[in-house]
């Protein structure tokens, strides 16, 4: 039994086991297909792809085995509209079963890493973030950690950026539009919206060296977390707990219709930007304690604006689309602010 212990407290076998099983997928069903249809020179890529499918399915697993029935057992809204949440759904399954992975993976990805690469080709040093504390990062989870702090406060000035801009703000409110928040809706962004963070984050994982299993374990744990913090769940860590680890209670005043996403007299702005860790709101005045479990969405869904019409103006409703493509040709329309 301790032996067992011993094992899954250790990083570097978690992640060999993982590789393991990675590579056995892999080579059983991905690869031959990969040669039946000529695609033998993406055979990295599909390996890549595979680990991201893998790591999919396994939060899929989490979140139907545990954040669900959480939901189930104390939610904080009994009525759910379920064609609102089927949608989050595909959103959902399109990030974790690496679809989105793949148009990184084949779009965006290869040109950092050859940019990178130029960099360092003309002399520029290669540095890892590691390497700040020889000795004591040596320690595997020391490592991680490290890296998983890194990204979290990299998160958070990219989220309160997203509620800064009115452009990005055009994209990032179909994500705050849901108003039934569940365990789906951590997935619900704009597609473009999705590439501007994944280029960011493809960036940052070059400039601090971050190793790529170490990356896919921060953006599944990551990913975790946040699914838990959207759920319809009544549930908050208590007073210290609070402070340490973003809870579904904290991260809903965050979606709270005309709070979360506004500061004092300004559309933009709000609280409790934090993805994983309130510290940064904690340090940067932007963190929200209030015990509250307020309806979320945004302030334009239930307030009318006036809008120009061939009469008048007239007040409306902002619409942000029912299904997946209307919801991203309306982000479009947002964007070019003609919806």
């Amino acid at each position: 039994m301790t032996s067992d212990l011993h094992f899954w407290a250790d990083p570097n076998n978690l992640a060999d086991a993982f590789i393991n099983a990675q590579q056995a997928l892999f080579e059983a069903v991905v690869e031959p297909v990969m040669f039946h249809l000529g695609g033998a020179s993406y055979i990295e890529e599909a390996f890549n792809a595979t680990g991201w499918f893998l790591m999919g399915l396994m939060q899929l697993a989490v979140i139907l085995a545990v954040i669900v029935p959480l939901q189930k057992w104390r939610p904080v809204e009994p009525f759910i509209d379920r064609s609102a949440v089927r949608t989050d759904v595909i959103y959902t399954l399109i990030h974790r079963l690496g679809l989105f992975q793949l148009v990184v993976f084949f779009a965006i990805e290869p040109w950092i890493g050859d940019g990178f690469d130029a960099l360092h080709l003309a002399g520029f040093p290669i540095w890892h973030l590691d390497d700040v504390w020889p000795g004591v990062t040596d320690l595997p989870w020391v490592t991680f950690l490290l890296y998983l702090v890194a990204f979290d406060f990299f998160n958070y000035w990219v989220h309160r950026a997203q509620h800064q801009f009115n452009f990005w703000w055009a994209l990032h409110a179909l994500h705050h539009s849901q108003r039934h928040m569940t365990v789906w809706t951590d997935s619900r962004n704009h597609l473009i919206d999705d590439v501007v963070q994944a280029i960011l984050l493809a960036t940052l994982s070059q400039i601090i060296g971050v190793q790529p299993g170490q990356f896919v374990a921060i953006v599944a744990l990551t990913k975790l977390s946040e699914n838990l913090s959207h759920a319809n769940l009544k549930g908050w860590f208590g007073s210290v707990g609070e402070r340490l680890w973003v809870s579904p209670r904290y991260h809903r005043v965050h979606h709270a219709i005309g709070l979360g996403h506004e500061s004092p007299g300004q559309v933009l702005g709000g609280c409790n930007f934090a993805i994983l860790l309130p510290v940064w709101d904690i340090l940067f005045g932007t963190a929200n304690f209030e015990w509250r479990f307020d309806p979320t969405g945004v302030r334009d869904q239930v307030e009318p604006l006036f809008w120009p019409t061939a009469q008048a103006l007239e007040p409306q409703l902002r619409r942000y689309g029912d299904g997946f493509w209307e919801q991203q040709w309306r982000g479009v329309l947002r964007l070019w602010g003609k919806a």
